[in-house]
């Protein structure tokens, strides 16, 4: 699928190739929309919620295999001579360890410390591939775009070229393997896969780990963990790729991928939890999103002190909110929403950063709490009169 009019003008970027370009994306963009409609996605604002059970898919998605279209995100793409050091010079990891075959977490952030976004990035060749919630690619672009001047960078928002696909299960790698052959062993690695073979959906049997480039749009498989993996792929190679693996796992809305990021303690900061943490809050230190070792970025020095100076008063955890009985029925738990416990003499002590319904009823959320409250004190949602968090065990250990 490298060749052809479509990929000539994805490539062009000036006079009426650019409008093409512009109408071609677009175009793929709708095929994908229209896809999964036909394969019974219920789609709202451009995300698929469901494919028609809910409750079903939410289940399956704690206990079978599930796959899912990534549609709450979006991709900017970051090119250029220059562009490594670019975001070297802006972002909390060190971009430099993101090899070829290598991905990473990281954060934007404020000059006062505070994230404006976290995203996960991978190379295109000499390109950085940026994929955070597509409510934020276009602030989040404009942000990137003030810091250009005279670098030889370019910032694009390609989230029309590229689908990123959800596999998530036991048997996840055995599927994967009998498909791709080859699989990335650590985390956050990737394998670049080559072009489909046209006529019966297979795929050809070469493929690169981090060698000479092979472009993203030919697909790339991303091992999140061990039962986790993203599949990156242009809208029409996607099609191919939903066709086959869904005869191995059921279509469930992206929704609840949101839900196995919240079991694995991933935070995703969304419109309306920007600028209320520093990295560690949310963890992003224990996770491999900040590196105390390169040079500055914007906030780097309050992100420093606290790591070396002060003492860390939040940090987030992973916990439960109880079945609907104990939640007003005409709300539910959103980012953003402010916690309480009696230490804190009427202020917040905490702020939930993702929330997703829970397969065993209630709500599952990520909670940026006070340390000793979380220690000492019931937490409760948006009132001391609201319901109590269920703290959960982390997968990672907290620092004392």
């Amino acid at each position: 699928m490298r060749t052809g009019c479509c990929f000539l003008f994805l490539r062009s970027k000036t006079g009426s190739h650019s409008v093409t370009s512009r109408y071609a994306k677009t175009n793929m963009a709708t095929d994908w929309q229209n896809f999964l409609i036909q394969h019974g996605a219920i789609i709202k604002g451009g995300v698929a919620q469901h494919f028609g059970n809910p409750a079903a898919e939410l289940n399956a998605t704690a206990q079978s295999t599930v796959l899912c279209d990534l549609g709450q995100f979006g991709t900017l793409r970051v090119s250029g001579v220059e562009a490594q050091q670019f975001l070297q010079n802006l972002l909390s990891n060190d971009i430099r360890e993101a090899g070829a075959a290598g991905a990473q977490l990281g954060s934007l952030n404020s000059p006062r410390g505070r994230i404006l976004a976290t995203m996960l990035i991978w190379r295109d060749g000499d390109d950085y591939l940026l994929q955070l919630p597509q409510t934020l690619c276009e602030p989040i672009r404009k942000k990137l775009g003030m810091y250009v001047l005279r670098a030889k960078v370019k910032i694009t928002d390609a989230s029309d070229e590229i689908v990123s696909l959800g596999l998530s299960g036991a048997d996840t790698q055995e599927i994967l393997r009998a498909r791709f052959g080859e699989l990335p062993q650590e985390k956050l690695t990737l394998t670049v896969r080559p072009e489909f073979v046209e006529g019966d959906g297979s795929f050809s049997e070469k493929a690169s780990t981090g060698s000479a480039r092979t472009d993203i749009l030919a697909g790339s498989v991303l091992k999140i963990s061990d039962t986790r993996w993203q599949i990156n792929a242009t809208p029409p190679q996607a099609q191919m790729l939903w066709a086959e693996l869904s005869r191995h796992a059921l279509p469930v809305g992206s929704v609840y991928w949101d839900w196995l990021n919240i079991r694995s303690v991933i935070p995703v900061i969304l419109p309306q939890t920007q600028e209320q943490f520093v990295p560690q809050m949310v963890n992003l230190d224990l996770i491999g999103g900040v590196s105390f070792k390169k040079g500055c970025y914007p906030g780097q020095e309050i992100v420093a002190r606290m790591q070396y100076l002060g003492k860390l008063k939040r940090r987030m955890y992973l916990a439960h909110l109880d079945t609907l009985a104990q939640i007003d029925s005409n709300e539910t738990p959103q980012p953003g929403d402010e916690l309480f416990s009696a230490d804190m003499e009427g202020q917040a002590s905490g702020m939930l950063v993702n929330t997703a319904p829970s397969p065993s009823g209630g709500y599952d959320v990520l909670a940026v709490v006070q340390t000793s409250s979380h220690e000492t004190q019931t937490v409760h949602w948006k009132s001391l009169q609201g319901a109590a968090l269920q703290f959960l065990p982390l997968p990672y250990t907290l620092p004392l």
